[in-house]
């Protein structure tokens, strides 16, 4: 099938959310699509090693531990023997075949054309497909060999995978990565976890959730550093609370497995460090290197990420990109919006603008979430804001559900009083956090929660108690100031001041 050329009007290269969302978006605009993947089931890292695995992991960690009934009074669901493989990972399995299904369905459902295999260019309009082995082997009718597309526009959308330091010997059975560790073939008693990233952090506190003895290595000294520093060092205490032990300012200097299975870690510092298995989160590289880019012209930094502008084009017009591949945020919510801005651009649709307001959330023990300013960014701007907070524990659906270190912080402009961040740790913050995405996408003010009714008991009601929060902060001078401008317009106080409300509110 070498020499048969098959036409399309946008060829997409990767089947994960980038892709996915991509080809849905040309396909629903009656465009012919073709989707290429070089894995038998589509889903990208989003759904076969990375965002549903993960996260239904720590599902089923937190319900096998008991730690979702905490603190119901006579109830003790604290696993009393050893987890199996089938245990823990049973879940997930079922839940990556619901969504590879669903995921099938829906491109045949926009008339996508799929094709399982490797791609590579042949020039900036060309890709040449090497069909995957095993979908010939599921099914024998399937293409065999090759076969060329051309198309108008090109969008890659390949993901990205582990980096593999060299000092790490991975294939051994005790040495994983974010994609293998799923793969395991026991619950070690003992983990050791390289590198305190956002990946390195969740596996670390589904382990520990499991009651494994679990040690992060990393060489910086702050958890999670892009959070807002309240909630990073809210973050790791409550981990170490959790029994999780951090080496701060170390990095490994050689990595060793014993004859009796043990894997030895020898730090920077000297310390050394065993383990039963090691989970090596050390940063990810866009999969660019067989792409064959060089033929096309396409151009690739640092750690294979492509370059693009605004509109997610590389520097060769027709060809686009979007995903983990351009790099930073590297998450499946941001790669589908930067995949659909892409190809509507790519179709002449004009440019769909992205949301300036991303949402992070991060699925650790606690959860956190995030979006917009911390106090840190607002400090270097050198804009004066108000800081509003609400504890869990004050909160009736909060104390339901047992969770002591969860917290809402609110980050309102001092001039005018507009939410610009948002900030939460606790259990289903990556929930919650949606309330002040929307509410600033909307440029709301305090006002906003000061006058909602919102439902009792839900964690939604810590957006009212953190706003009233912060407008008992509000400086002397600027009071007096807002007052003087409200008489000045009403001959009396401003109605729209959401101080106006706060007697009937808090009474």
């Amino acid at each position: 099938m070498t020499d048969e050329l098959k036409t399309y009007e946008l060829v997409v290269i990767g089947g994960g959310p980038a892709g996915i969302s991509g080809a849905t978006a040309a396909s629903s605009l009656g465009k012919t699509v073709a989707l290429v993947d070089d894995h038998l089931e589509i889903g990208g890292a989003g759904v076969n090693t990375g965002t549903v695995p993960s996260k239904t992991l720590r599902e089923t960690a937190l319900a096998l531990s008991g730690l979702k009934s905490r603190n119901l009074y006579g109830v003790d669901l604290s696993l009393r023997r050893e987890v199996t493989v089938p245990d823990f990972l049973g879940h997930q399995e079922h839940v990556k075949d619901a969504f590879h299904t669903s995921l099938t369905q829906r491109l045949e459902g926009f008339h996508a054309t799929i094709y399982h295999g490797t791609c590579t260019f042949l020039d900036a309009h060309t890709v040449q497909i090497n069909f995957c082995s095993e979908v010939r082997e599921k099914n024998p009718a399937a293409p065999d060999g090759q076969i060329r597309l051309r198309a108008e526009k090109i969008l890659i959308a390949t993901g990205s995978a582990p980096v593999h330091p060299d000092v790490f010997r991975f294939g051994d059975g005790a040495i994983y990565d974010s994609d293998t560790i799923l793969k395991l073939v026991r619950i070690p008693k003992r983990l050791a976890v390289v590198g305190a990233g956002v990946i390195g952090a969740e596996y670390g506190c589904t382990f520990r959730a499991l009651g494994a003895e679990v040690h992060v290595v990393d060489g910086r000294e702050v958890l999670l550093p892009f959070l807002d520093a309240e909630i990073s060092r809210a973050l790791a205490g409550a981990l170490q609370r959790s029994g999780i032990v951090f080496h701060w300012k170390e990095n490994v200097q050689k990595c060793t497995r014993l004859e009796s299975g043990v894997v030895r870690l020898e730090l920077s510092s000297g310390a050394v460090l065993t383990a039963d298995a090691v989970l090596v989160a050390a940063g990810r590289q866009s999969n660019t290197a067989n792409l064959g880019l060089e033929k096309a012209g396409v151009q690739r930094g640092e750690r294979g990420i492509i370059p693009v502008n605004e509109h997610y084009q590389t520097n060769i017009e027709n060809i686009y990109a979007a995903g983990d591949v351009v790099g930073f945020p590297a998450l499946a919510s941001t790669s589908a919006e930067q995949a659909r801005r892409a190809v509507r651009h790519a179709l002449g649709l004009g440019a769909s603008a992205i949301s300036p307001l991303l949402p992070n959330g991060i699925y650790t023990i606690p959860e956190v979430s995030m979006v917009g300013e911390t106090e840190e960014s607002l400090k270097e701007k050198g804009v004066a804001y108000l800081v509003g907070r609400a504890s869990y524990q004050d909160n009736a659906r909060g104390r339901i559900i047992g969770d002591q270190d969860g917290f809402l912080k609110l980050l309102f402009r001092q001039g005018d009083l507009k939410l610009i961040g948002v900030h939460i740790m606790g259990e289903l913050a990556t929930e919650v956090v949606h309330i002040g995405l929307l509410a600033m996408m909307c440029e709301a003010s305090a006002n906003l929660f000061v006058d909602i009714c919102l439902n009792v008991p839900t964690l939604g009601t810590l957006y009212k108690a953190a706003t009233l929060n912060a407008l008992q902060n509000i400086p002397p001078s600027v009071q007096a100031s807002r007052r003087d401008a409200g008489r000045g317009r009403t001959g009396s106080r401003d109605k729209g001041d959401p101080r106006s409300n706060r007697r009937s509110v808090e009474g």
